[in-house]
């Protein structure tokens, strides 16, 4: 028989061959290779018998679909060694996240000290090297009397819909799944048990407490190594430790998932405002202001009261129920009402720095990253349905010029039409082929993810990478159907007729309090001059250059910039190490031979001392640094992509 191998064209074997066979003859043999097969665009197991003209496409360990099949299988490792050590334990369920796996338990009590007889158990499983051997059942029933032991997996298998019920099995473990899994248990070279943590049954806080075991596995030690070194590098950059560290922000137990902003933190927060509001004026947005008080009717309108009710805020006054806004969109409906609108308008770019609250569980909130009140960078774009690839356009220019000032790059990922929309099968074709022909015409590597778009349209997600190469979700671009249906939004075309705009919601930063912690994370402190909260410090040797410091620090801030003295009693040295502390720019030291030239000895926070400098010249670099938004080590831009980005500005 014949199958088609992705990358290898047409190949022969014999009859009922399987995907573990085509996988040995073209030597894909190592353990980060072939960790996961999908024949006829179905994940399926390497055993699975192939037929004449299948079509195989291999993933490595490289690949997303390859790490999730590598994470699944070894959750399941990581269960069966739990239930060897310790067998009261009841296993719930043990998908693959982002970075490794995690697997939920009932009746069990671990700690951080268990950790290393746990990874020993495990390690000898994996010389073990068990065959993940497939089982089908024959219905509902069946399965639930192999599992009648084990409430948490009857649940999900009352609650499962019509389809095939299978499981696993490695051993002595078994266990419910949907598969797929690795053929055998080799492949896993290095893995690591990270933590555990309290988790509530389904994620709901009325239900059991379990425990949560957190993993990682590799089919290469120095992989795992690697991560390792990436997590050490990562708790150093904690934002929830240097933000209250370096007096940015603080979380308080009065106003839980609501961040309180510092005047340190303000100076990052308006930097960050000024320099989006001077690039969307720059683009020919306009800007408005929508209350964050709106009534019900506003929020069934918008389905938000039916779709998203238990996540927002709610409560009634003068006998009417009102509703703090979860999102900016209907306000945004409402002040596109206010007026008649024409094509010649078109495209019309409404922007909104919206302040909104969302109601996140107790147990999701996570200093800056989730929480309950925070500011997005909304924007409403209107436009005609032949308006859509060019200003898809126009937006990853602004995009590119956002992210790129932060040193941070970004991928792009299309979600095309779900199962459940709304909207005619050609407004979908429409709107998705706007989408896509941008992200063509861009020319960057882009995923598509089918069938994940929003039920209102299709979308394109941002996700940045950080100094360590962390992938952090913020912005969005989403085509919406629904709103402009909904609040029957209308504009006069060139033929005189009134018709129903196209509408993109966008948003770059996503949550201004995300992405801020994500900044301190990504700069690890160091913020560049621009956004830094702490410019310069000016150090005086005794008290008799205290006058000097001050009249320096006098015309530093004439400068525009951030100033301070200290003119304590500490060592030079001591000065010079808090400064360094508090991650100062820039550091000058004010002592004898400096009064008499009337220079400064200038060192950095890398501890680059430059010596005497005058400070004309220093102020003069220091504005330039500023002004151009300079980076630290900024590594020059693609000029292919500066070229592209500037012809469309011409």
């Amino acid at each position: 028989m014949f199958i088609k191998v992705k990358d290898r064209g047409k190949l022969e074997f014999k009859d009922g061959s399987c995907a573990k066979e085509v996988a040995d003859a073209l030597n894909l043999t190592s353990p980060h290779e072939a960790v996961a097969v999908s024949i006829n665009g179905v994940f399926r197991d390497f055993s699975t018998p192939l037929a004449e003209g299948d079509e195989v496409i291999f993933y490595n360990f490289e690949n997303k679909e390859g790490k999730e099949v590598f994470w699944h299988s070894s959750a399941h490792v990581l269960a069966q060694a739990v239930l060897r050590l310790w067998p009261k334990a009841t296993p719930t369920i043990g998908p693959p996240i982002e970075n490794g796996f995690y697997y939920d338990f009932a009746n069990l009590e671990i700690s951080d000290k268990d950790f290393e007889l746990l990874e020993q158990e495990i390690q000898k499983i994996l010389k073990e090297n068990y065959l993940s051997l497939r089982f089908h059942f024959k219905d509902k029933e069946e399965a639930i009397e192999r599992f009648d032991h084990n409430p948490y997996k009857t649940e999900l298998i009352e609650g499962f819909e019509e389809g095939p019920i299978t499981a696993y099995s490695q051993g002595e473990f078994f266990d419910l799944c949907r598969g797929p899994h690795l053929y055998n248990l080799g492949k896993i070279k290095a893995f690591k048990v990270l933590k555990t943590a309290g988790a509530y049954w389904r994620g709901d806080s009325k239900r059991e407490m379990l425990t949560r075991i957190y993993a990682i596995s590799y089919p290469d030690r120095k992989q795992l190594q690697d991560y390792l070194a990436l997590l050490e590098e990562a708790k150093k950059r904690d934002h929830k430790l240097l933000g209250p560290r370096l007096d940015l922000f603080s979380l308080q137990e009065e106003a839980p998932g609501m961040p309180f902003i510092h005047p340190k933190g303000m100076i990052i927060w308006n930097a960050l405002l000024a320099f989006w509001r001077e690039l969307h004026q720059e683009a020919g947005y306009i800007e408005i202001k929508t209350p964050q008080l709106m009534s019900q009717e506003l929020w069934e309108r918008s389905g938000h009261w039916m779709y998203y009710r238990e996540n927002m805020y709610a409560f009634s006054i003068e006998e009417r129920n009102f509703a703090i806004k979860p999102m900016s969109c209907p306000g945004c409906m409402l002040y596109f009402k206010t007026k008649s609108h024409s094509y010649r308008e078109f495209p019309l770019r409404i922007a909104e720095f919206g302040h909104v609250h969302r109601h996140e569980p107790s147990g999701a909130l996570s200093g800056l990253f989730r929480v309950r009140s925070f500011h997005q960078d909304d924007a409403h774009l209107f436009m005609r349905p032949s308006d859509i690839r060019e200003e898809i356009l126009d937006l990853f220019a602004l995009v590119e010029k956002i992210y790129s000032a932060f040193g941070l790059s970004y991928s792009l990922e299309l979600s095309t039409r779900p199962e459940k929309s709304i909207g005619s099968a050609q407004e979908w074709k429409i709107a998705t082929e706007g989408l896509k022909g941008a992200l063509d015409e861009w020319d960057e590597p882009y995923q598509i993810n089918e069938g994940e778009g929003a039920f209102y349209g299709p979308k394109i997600d941002l996700h940045v990478r950080d100094a360590l190469g962390r992938r952090w979700q913020c912005g969005t671009i989403q085509l919406d159907m629904s709103l402009p249906e909904k609040f029957e939004l209308e504009y006069t075309d060139c033929d005189g007729e009134r018709k129903r705009p196209v509408m993109i919601h966008r948003a770059i930063f996503g949550s201004i309090e995300r992405f801020f912690g994500i900044l301190i994370e990504h700069f690890a402190g160091r913020f560049p001059l621009w956004l830094s909260p702490h410019q310069v410090r000016i150090l005086t040797v005794a008290d008799r250059h205290i006058e000097r410091a001050r009249h320096v620090e006098r015309e530093i801030k004439k400068s525009g910039l951030i100033c301070d003295v200290d003119d304590s009693n500490e060592s030079v040295s001591k000065k010079v190490r808090n400064a360094q502390l508090l991650q100062i720019n820039y550091i000058l030291t004010i002592g004898d031979k400096e009064l008499e030239n009337k220079t400064v000895n200038l060192r950095t926070r890398d501890n680059v001392v430059h010596g005497e400098v005058a400070l004309p010249h220093f102020l003069e670099n220091l504005r330039e640094e500023k002004n151009q938004r300079v980076l630290p080590k900024q590594a020059p831009r693609c000029a292919a992509r500066q070229s592209q980005i500037d012809s469309r500005e011409e």
